[in-house]
């Protein structure tokens, strides 16, 4: 999953630039006419690249995720969600602190 984040985040940026320089990238790869969508992304640059911009890192952000949640407290694990499978309920919490403390 961490590869096809890395490659994600290259296409992202390669996109962005073609979008910013007004690049036809449909004309190289042989697609006639360009889609109305891309000519909407060089007409709105700003908008376009923002879009890519966020929707790409929400995604890359999902095929990165291990859901770990740990908390730490003086250094020493306190809580992890890989260990116990779920997240802690405030009391639990709190209970937890209280016997470090």
């Amino acid at each position: 999953m961490m590869l096809i984040a890395k490659f994600l985040g290259f296409g992202k940026m390669l996109l962005m630039i073609c979008i910013i320089a007004s690049i036809n990238i449909f004309a190289y790869i042989g697609v006639q006419p360009m889609p109305s969508w891309y000519n909407w992304c060089i007409s709105n640059k700003f908008y376009a690249c923002m879009m890519i911009f966020f929707l790409c890192n929400a995604l890359e952000g999902q095929l990165v995720s291990t859901g770990a949640f740990e908390i730490y407290y003086n250094g020493v694990p306190v809580w992890s969600k890989l260990d116990t499978g779920r997240i802690p309920q405030p009391h639990e919490l709190f209970r937890i602190l209280e016997t470090q403390i």
